[in-house]
């Protein structure tokens, strides 16, 4: 049996609730970001802001994750006009990857021109540390290969074209302006620039699956962010995406160490000032035209 949303007129459900947003705010964001696990306090600095709750909004998902915290918080941030989810669903919850993608098409109908997504990672590159920041340039969606896309099914054409392109996923613009960013707050040391990998999770990945996914290519791996970003991209909306390198993964056979989630909570929320810094510097210098 199909969920509503996979049986639904999906145009509908993504209207109701960018309606009953705009009918509850005269906020108008350009930017959403979508803020990670242990990271949601970036959404506490926005100026006159107003939250709500997941639940509260018509046909939104729950997120279930310790350190989601399940708002959406609407404010201003260094002059722009920010949405920001503050945790987001997964496959492993149990969610469609329709359930997954959802928020993205309803901010594309509030008016929200940019995507910034952050999340935590595991480090698969030997020269990272944990604590470093990754500014993604591309990624491999394991998930994808198996069929799990938010674009499966019938082409919602009022949101983009059947067959978009993804080499261009991560706009080069944005990471330079980021980049540019780091270098004046000093940031420099544990900025990098790589390529994410999406698994299903929620087990951590095996050693022989870390020696294989930095085989293909992969920097960092986590569970989240690329149908949000594939979404996006059919929608038309340019994407900034960071990794928070929280552990590093184990590919050694000898090694004690091992990955869990209090220790990705830990490092993300050390983390948080600096990414806060970073994006809110960010959003003040992004140009109001994104085709700019």
């Amino acid at each position: 049996m199909c969920s509503r949303m996979e049986c639904s007129n999906q145009l509908e459900l993504y209207k109701e609730a960018a309606d009953w947003l705009l009918a509850h705010t005269d906020k108008r964001p350009t930017v959403a970001v979508i803020c990670g696990s242990g990271l949601g306090a970036l959404a506490d600095t926005l100026e006159d802001k107003i939250g709500f709750a997941y639940e509260d909004i018509p046909n939104f998902p729950r997120s279930t994750v310790t350190g989601h915290a399940g708002r959406l918080v609407f404010g201003a941030l260094n002059g722009k006009s920010c949405v920001c989810m503050q945790g987001r669903f997964h496959l492993y919850e149990g969610h469609s990857i329709l359930s997954v993608a959802f928020p993205i098409r309803v901010f594309s109908l509030l008016g929200v021109e940019t995507l910034i997504v952050t999340n935590a990672a595991g480090g698969l590159n030997s020269e990272y540390s944990v604590g470093d920041i990754m500014f993604i340039k591309d990624h491999i969606n394991m998930p994808g290969f198996a069929g799990q896309n938010p674009l499966r099914g019938p082409n919602e054409d009022r949101f983009g074209v059947r067959f978009p392109c993804m080499s261009d996923a991560y706009d080069r613009g944005l990471r330079s302006l980021a980049m540019d960013c780091a270098k004046e707050l000093g940031f420099l040391d544990f900025t990098r620039e790589g390529v994410y990998c999406m698994v299903g999770g929620p087990a951590y990945e095996t050693i022989a699956e870390c020696r294989m996914l930095q085989l293909l290519g992969a920097d960092a791996v986590g569970m989240s962010t690329v149908p949000e970003v594939v979404t996006a991209r059919h929608c038309g909306l340019r994407v900034f995406g960071i990794s928070v390198i929280t552990n590093m993964v184990v590919t050694s056979y000898e090694s004690a160490a091992y990955a869990h989630h209090e220790e990705v909570l830990q490092t993300s929320q050390e983390r948080a000032a600096a990414l806060g810094a970073l994006v809110t510097s960010f959003i003040g210098k992004m140009n109001e035209n994104p085709k700019d």
